[in-house]
């Protein structure tokens, strides 16, 4: 991870192919485009390769998450479920429709805590949206079976976990909708770009109107579509879908490099005692984009992360005091800090979250650090990698 490490031939042979054809946009000018549809081609590649019936491609994963919710009727004042631990996506997303984001614990898996999501339930929640944070999934089948007891939505967030499976299935393609982000520092990237998966052909076909101001896509002339309801501008550019093209075909090799740098850091670790690592549900494998692993104290893993950082080991992260992936550095959300007025929905059902206890997530992310695993490293450098990163740990423990 990411992607862009390895751009080459083949993502200038597509993007090649749109230009000398003059037609940036994926949908119309049929006579003018050369029979070329990167869009159309790449959802249909992507929707065989994670085994799922229906892709919708968009402008980005935070556009994926807003469509699938629209897709599934997520409206005004409806509760959506979702992780302490996250990218602001996730809220955004759910505000944009007027929803209420409804925050819970996360538990040692780096994702939502089953137990808490069960005890956030309310007559008004329609959605419960788990997190891949980092690579690794939430415990799927915990959360399916809560779902279909209270009649709920379950939508994953695989943005960061590409080709990660869990029971066999690709992630994103086990609940009701999956979504995944192409932005720059993905697995895979179009640059910027999302994706909607799901196997339902009502919210399919949704979100194919929703992401294009609601057009119907009926018939061959744009401009006789009709709308059978409200939409937005979530279309991704023929441009974007040409890089991400390319980049699909290359997932399987990056997925097993990741692995490998991952599985060679990870040995080194092992050796150190007083480190412990993420727990990945029975039956789920990750993508390797990461390393997550626990020291015993919120003490020492800041002191381990000075010493990271003063031994040149880059892209290890502390994500507790992180401004963009952790409720401690949400001061915009906990305060509802809006340029416009917020629907009363949102006002009156949010979550206190100043104060609200997430002592269960503080102590687990106080305790994480995540290394990132990229895919342009030469053998001889993650060897030094790891050393280096074991050097470092065991100084403070």
């Amino acid at each position: 991870m990411p992607g862009f490490e390895i751009f080459g031939a083949e993502e200038r042979k597509q993007v090649n192919d749109v230009l000398e054809s003059g037609v940036l946009m994926r949908y119309g000018f049929d006579g003018m485009r050369n029979n070329h549809w990167k869009a159309l081609e790449f959802e249909t590649a992507f929707a065989k390769r994670m085994d799922a019936k229906y892709c919708q491609l968009v402008s980005s994963g935070t556009a994926a998450l807003t469509v699938a919710l629209a897709s599934a009727g997520i409206g005004a004042g409806d509760e959506v479920i979702m992780p302490t631990f996250t990218f602001v996506a996730s809220f955004e997303s759910i505000l944009a429709l007027g929803a209420v984001p409804i925050l819970v614990d996360i538990d040692d898996t780096l994702t939502v805590d089953p137990k808490a999501v069960e005890a956030a339930i309310t007559p008004k929640t329609k959605c419960v949206m788990p997190v891949h944070m980092c690579g690794s999934m939430a415990d799927l089948r915990a959360l399916k079976a809560i779902c279909k007891e209270h009649n709920l939505i379950l939508l994953e967030d695989a943005c960061q976990a590409i080709g990660g499976t869990y029971e066999g299935k690709a992630l994103g393609s086990y609940g009701d909708l999956g979504c995944f982000s192409f932005d720059y520092v993905k697995t895979i990237t179009c640059g910027e770009g999302g994706a909607v998966l799901t196997n339902n052909k009502k919210y399919a076909l949704h979100a194919d109107h929703y992401q294009d101001h609601g057009h119907d896509h009926i018939g061959n002339d744009r401009g006789a579509e009709s709308h059978p309801f409200l939409g937005y501008n979530f279309r991704i550019s023929e441009l974007n879908a040409a890089v991400g093209l390319a980049q699909l075909d290359k997932l399987d090799g990056i997925l097993k490099i990741q692995k490998e740098n991952y599985t060679i850091l990870r040995n080194a670790l092992e050796t150190v005692q007083g480190v412990t690592f993420r727990k990945v549900p029975e039956g789920g494998e990750e993508n390797y984009s990461f390393l997550s692993f626990y020291l015993p104290t919120e003490e020492l893993t800041q002191k381990a992360h000075k010493a990271l950082i003063e031994a040149g080991v880059d892209a290890c992260f502390y994500w507790y005091t992180n401004n963009w992936h952790y409720i401690n550095g949400w001061e915009h959300l906990r305060n509802l800090k809006s340029l416009g007025n917020l629907p009363a929905e949102v006002k009156n059902q949010m979550q206190d979250l100043n104060n609200t206890d997430f002592s269960k997530s503080d102590a687990i992310m106080s305790r994480t650090i995540s290394s990132l695993i990229k895919i342009g490293w030469k053998e001889k450098q993650v060897h030094e990698r790891a050393e280096a990163l074991k050097k470092a740990i065991a100084s403070v423990l």
